[in-house]
């Protein structure tokens, strides 16, 4: 059982809401860990979004976050309030790949906002179906600098307490082994969580996890949800 156990993710406290509700139904505790820093090009991001849109005339836009919508269109209202045409079944690239497949979208312009920490995998399969793509890099990661906020999850973690981590994106990943390596060996990093619950929100985090030397599991929703479901699967 999920039930007293202590389960961290790789967010903010402000964007790991709905996680934490699951964790306090399901009767465990939660740690957020701000783990990236969004670095913004400012306004005139959105000004060469219009402009693109202008030379490109794309007859599609791709929106992989909440955070690309916030950023261009200025509002934390997240991207269920805006006018959405296709929604993937799979919250992944291969899940927007099959969209355009089902849409026979062949020849077709599609214009993509996203983090320049993005990898080419939904460029690529995108052009391999036959779409003309155009990125805009709206926003560069950074790691967390104010780790202060880590001081709990360091003791708990080195003592062996943390039963579970989601990690939900790859840079995610990245930031928290950039965070951990101030003050932990990677050796010791490693074996404490080789005793800890790691899932990952999808394959893209998985592969990073596996670069650092971890374990994963992969959530079978990419979704916090998914993530949280999975995680808890494992305590049964």
């Amino acid at each position: 059982m999920i039930a007293g156990k202590t389960i961290a993710i790789t967010r903010s406290k402000e964007d790991s809401e709905e996680f934490i509700q699951l964790i306090m139904n399901a009767k465990a505790r939660t740690i957020p860990l701000p783990t990236i820093e969004l670095v913004s090009k400012g306004e005139k991001i959105v000004d060469e979004f219009l402009n693109a849109i202008k030379e490109v005339d794309p007859d599609f836009s791709v929106f992989m976050s909440s955070k690309a919508v916030k950023l261009l269109f200025d509002t934390s209202r997240k991207v269920s309030k805006y006018d959405i045409a296709h929604m993937p079944n799979r919250f992944s690239s291969v899940g927007v790949g099959e969209v355009f497949t089902r849409l026979n979208a062949e020849g077709k312009k599609v214009i993509v906002p996203r983090s320049g920490a993005s990898t080419p995998f939904l460029a690529q399969l995108l052009e391999k179906i036959g779409l003309e793509v155009k990125e805009i890099y709206l926003y560069d990661v950074c790691s967390f600098r104010d780790t202060s906020q880590w001081n709990e999850f360091r003791e708990l973690f080195a003592n062996k307490k943390v039963d579970g981590i989601i990690f939900t994106s790859a840079s995610s990943v990245n930031a928290f082994f950039d965070i951990m390596l101030m003050d932990m060996g990677k050796e010791t990093l490693l074996q404490n969580l080789r005793t800890t619950k790691v899932v990952a929100i999808g394959p893209f985090t998985a592969d990073e996890l596996k670069k650092s030397g971890a374990e994963p599991i992969i959530a079978d929703v990419h979704t916090v949800p998914g993530a949280f479901e999975t995680i808890k699967n494992c305590f049964c």
